[in-house]
């Protein structure tokens, strides 16, 4: 039993444990050498030889359409956030109109799909209001979309504020806007980052469905290059590759400021 344990101490912790950087990077290097090696099997047992050979060939494309992604997702998280803490507050409105509409916003972004709302808004809405910019249209659908999920989040994080803190900095004479700069700013910024950093990464991989839409982004560029030389798999994992550049520092972020809360906590 002993000779067992010291065996597997490098890959077990106690649930809930810290793990020394060591460690975790052995255990990771672990998992990505399995995981390699059962994709690998996979290829081989159904006869798929991969070939990126195409990257040089296409390189600025590729490129291109990495920055497309980039851009289109950055703007679409300044226009989310302001929508969804204008829809935040507006969720917490006395005018009533302005509360349902609010509500009735994010019930229905939330609760269908998004292609469904990126083929609604591009052909109607769009057709109806004179929006043929594929771009600007993408940037308004995923900015639509994003704040509804940013909206609840800042709710969320607003309701679980502590009412006494608020009566607390009255009495110490706070105005309104001291009270909102002091108290309620600096701890509703601390409990939505983590969310917020992961929604993030959301916008970025939801703006692969802005292909149906024909944008020129990241995926559309790898469907386009793909159906001229028809590497799919090769493309296609070079694509999921590129997202995870762009996605795997951001969830590290958020898992920082999770971290950061816990231990604020």
């Amino acid at each position: 039993m002993k000779r067992l344990t010291a065996i597997t101490r490098p890959f077990t912790a106690a649930a809930g444990a810290p793990v020394r950087p060591a460690k975790a990077a052995l255990n990771y290097l672990a998992v990505c050498v399995a995981v390699i090696a059962v994709v690998w099997a996979s290829l081989a047992a159904a006869g798929i030889s991969l070939n990126f050979d195409f990257v040089a060939q296409y390189r600025v494309r590729i490129w291109d359409g990495f920055c497309m992604t980039v851009g289109i997702s950055a703007a679409s998280l300044v226009l989310s956030l302001v929508l969804g803490v204008l829809v935040a507050a507006g969720q917490g409105a006395r005018f009533l109109p302005l509360r349902y509409l609010c509500d009735f916003y994010v019930k229905i972004i939330r609760g269908t799909p998004l292609i469904v709302q990126v083929y609604f808004f591009y052909y109607i809405i769009g057709t109806a209001w004179g929006i043929d910019n594929r771009v600007l249209a993408g940037i308004i659908i995923l900015s639509l979309f994003s704040g509804a999920y940013i909206a609840e989040i800042v709710r969320g994080s607003l309701l679980s504020l502590d009412a006494g803190q608020m009566e607390a900095a009255r009495a110490v004479g706070f105005t309104r806007a001291q009270t909102l700069r002091y108290v309620v700013a600096p701890q509703l910024v601390a409990r939505t980052l983590p969310a917020l950093t992961g929604q993030v990464a959301s916008i970025i991989k939801d703006s692969s469905l802005l292909s149906v839409i024909a944008v020129i982004e990241l995926t559309q560029t790898m469907r386009e290059i793909t159906a001229t030389n028809y590497n799919f798999f090769g493309g296609f994992l070079l694509l999921g590759a590129l997202y995870l550049v762009l996605t795997l520092p951001i969830m590290a972020v958020s898992r920082h400021f999770e971290k950061r809360l816990d231990y604020a906590h």
